[in-house]
């Protein structure tokens, strides 16, 4: 699984086909530190099966508006460009991937 890092401008690029896990976070977020190796640890277990989409809602205010993103750190599921799962706040790794495998 890639780990990159996007934008307003490319979010629904990145997003229009695949697997991408939408991570919401912001810098100055405790519990998006928390979650930082916890999504590293997921990339390395699921390879290229999996895209991780890091969108800084400080920055990029647009693309958090437009999915509803009222808390960070928010982890929004897409597959082919469709919404199907989202976790609110600091999630363990087998939650993670409880929500990631039926869609691959």
């Amino acid at each position: 699984m890639a780990i990159v890092n996007v934008q307003d401008a490319n979010f629904a690029e990145t997003i229009k086909s695949g697997v991408v896990l939408a991570d919401f976070w912001a810098p100055w977020c405790g519990p998006c530190k928390m979650i930082a190796p916890v999504l590293e640890e997921l990339s390395q277990k699921l390879g290229e099966s999996v895209t991780i989409a890091k969108i800084n809602v400080d920055d990029n205010p647009e693309t958090a508006g437009q999915y509803g993103v009222m808390s960070i750190p928010t982890l929004k599921l897409f597959k082919d460009g469709q919404d199907v799962g989202t976790f609110v706040g600091f999630r363990p790794l087998a939650d993670l991937e409880a929500l990631i495998q039926p869609h691959l």
